[in-house]
């Protein structure tokens, strides 16, 4: 099951939750206030691997690679 992060819009709390794939497009109940006003937040992990530095980062370390080579 993967896990979610969500956003409460009643009290500002965030949270993480595990949820079946087949549940994820349901907002749970915030765990601190119990409101049914959660949304589901792009995780951090998420944008940083599809950045622009994570893919420069691989194509550099490959090219190096290959002038070793040369």
């Amino acid at each position: 099951m993967p896990l979610y992060e969500y956003h409460c819009q009643e009290c500002g709390e965030n949270f993480e939750k595990m949820v079946r794939i087949s549940e994820a497009g349901n907002s749970p109940e915030c765990p601190q206030c119990g409101s049914p006003q959660t949304h589901k937040q792009i995780s951090t992990f998420a944008s940083k691997m599809s950045g622009t530095a994570f893919s420069s980062g691989a194509a550099s370390s490959c090219a190096s690679s290959g002038s070793r080579f040369s």
